[in-house]
Parts: structure tokens; sequence; C-alpha cells
């Protein structure tokens, strides 16, 4: 679950599987094919399912903290040497430090939660919940960035947060404990989202890459050596290991489709990510999601495109 972007200050959902940051379209204007943008978005949609797919496959013979702590030691090694560090270091200095690290931290809790809750829950159950992440930042922008929500947004905020309710029918008495993880990776989530917005006018893409990795990745070092299990074979090797390629191409992919075709036009995308879920969570997992699973992810879908569409019109006037 890692960093990328809210391009144009969007309030659309981001991956939680990538600990990176788009490039601001204000310093990279996107050009270039459309289509191939959307496709490359799907693209990496698909890469951010198959980590949080493959962490949940991997909670079944090792800790989940350990696979925090690889996901973002091996993201950090493979950025040092896909994009050359060390011939331009300069890019690597932060210029708001404090809240780069308190950034890098919310991406860790965000990540951590998430792998605990993919051990227990359908991964489709989890990204549902994730995608309440922009109603709680549409609600938290007034008070601490002075973007108020309108009327009419507060009636998506509501709405997607019964969204929420349907997913996981805390009446029912059968909600499983493990909820309480992705709500906190969704509050988590949501506080990255707002720092992101906060710090991407001065920082740049490298920076949020590599300060959000290296700070998790030394923040986890004590817990993933304590929970250290050796995986049971080459194949469980190369699954730990292909974490950090999942983000880290995912990232790049990202980074490329935001430069072919604008923000807006991609943000929707991102809802893709769950399709991708169920069809994992049944290929890999044999899970079929419930019919609240499928109302909730709906409805919370449904109010979200429509907080993409306000934030669209309101842009425009």
């Amino acid at each position: 679950m890692q960093s990328v972007p809210i391009p144009e200050l969007s309030l659309a959902p981001v991956p939680v599987t990538d600990p990176l940051s788009a490039p601001s379209p204000a310093k990279e204007p996107a050009v270039g094919s459309p289509l191939v943008g959307i496709g490359l978005m799907l693209l990496a949609c698909f890469l951010f399912s198959g980590l949080d797919a493959t962490a949940k496959y991997l909670s079944q013979s090792v800790s989940p903290l350990q696979i925090v702590w690889v996901r973002f030691l091996s993201h950090v090694v493979l950025a040092v040497f896909f994009f050359r560090l060390w011939q331009r270091p300069e890019a690597l200095r932060p210029k708001r430090r404090l809240l780069q690290v308190v950034r890098a931290f919310t991406l860790l809790c965000t990540t951590i939660f998430n792998f605990l809750a993919v051990q227990y829950l359908q991964l489709a159950e989890t990204m549902s919940i994730l995608f309440a992440a922009p109603f709680m930042v549409t609600a938290l922008a007034g008070p601490l960035l002075g973007e108020w929500a309108g009327v009419r947004r507060w009636a998506a905020i509501i709405v997607g947060f019964c969204g929420v309710l349907l997913v996981t029918q805390p009446w029912s008495g059968q909600m499983h404990w493990a909820v309480i993880y992705s709500v906190c990776a969704m509050v988590s989530y949501a506080f990255y989202m707002l720092l992101t917005r906060m710090l991407a006018p001065t920082e740049s893409s490298i920076s949020l890459l590599m300060v959000s990795g290296v700070v998790a990745a030394i923040a986890m070092t004590p817990a993933g050596l304590m929970s250290w299990q050796a995986p049971e074979s080459l194949f469980h090797w190369g699954l730990l290991l292909s974490t950090g390629v999942y983000g880290l191409v995912g990232h790049w992919i990202l980074i490329v489709a935001h430069r072919m075709a604008p923000a807006s036009l991609l943000a929707p995308f991102l809802y893709v990510q769950i399709i991708w879920m169920v069809i994992l969570g049944y290929l890999v997992f044999d899970d079929i999601p419930g019919w609240s699973t499928v109302a909730g992810a709906s409805v919370v879908v449904a109010s979200g495109l429509y907080i993409l569409f306000r934030e669209q019109v309101l842009r425009k006037r």
C-alpha cells in the first residue's frame, strides 16, 4: 500500500499499494495518447491489486510485519537503481522534512493495517473500506486546508459512509473483528492523502518516493527482524521480494499514465482496482464477495465518482 500522488489535488482514491507520489501536472503537463494513459492506469491498478493479493497469500506462512518490512526495503533498493539516484542526490533532499516524515509514518500505518486486514478479510472488502478515504479527506480538507465541501459533496460523503456500513454490517453481529484494521488503514490513508496534497507543490516526486520508503524501511527494521520467518521455498522468496517490484513498477506506470492523459480523465479508473481485487480474490483464494460487499462497494464507488464530478465542476468555475 503505498504512495501515489494526488494529481491536481484530486480527492480520488489512490492505491494503497504503493508509497510514492505522481508528478504534479503543474510541473509535468500531460501530453500523449489519453487511451494509452487509461490503459497504463488499468495496468497500475492491477499491479497494486497484485501487491495486496501477494501480501494476503504470504501472510498464511510469514508475519505481515515481515512482509511490510521487505516490501519497503526492496522498493527502496530497486528505486535507487531504477532511477539511478546516485547521479542526482540533490533530488532526494526534502524541503519540508518534518511533514515528509509524518507523511511517511501515515503511509507505513496504512500499509501495516492493510496487510493485517487482508489476513482475515476478502480483498474486495478491504478495498471497499479503503475507498472511503477520499470522503474523509473531503470532510477534513475544510478545517485543515480551508477547502470546505458544499452541501452536495457532504451528501455524497454521508452516502459513501453508508456504503462502508453495508460492507462491514456492524449491526449484524457477524462483523469480523479485523474490519477494525481496515478502518484504521482508511483513516491513516486519508491523512496520507492530505499530507501529499500539502507537500506536492514543493516536493519532487523522487523525494516523496524515497523519504516515505526509507523512513518506513528503517522504522520497520526491528519489527521485521524480530518477526522474521524464513520463506518456505524459493517460490515464497520470489513472492516476498516481488512486493517491492509491484510497488515500484506500479508507481512508475502511474507516473507515465499521468504524462499521457490528464488526472481528471484517469481518476475514475482507479475504481477499477476493486474489480481486480474481486478477480484475484476468486482465482487465488476462492473468495466470492457477498451481496453486502457488492452493494456497499457500488455505493462507495458511485459516491466517489460524484465527488470527482463535483470537483471538476468547481474547478472549471
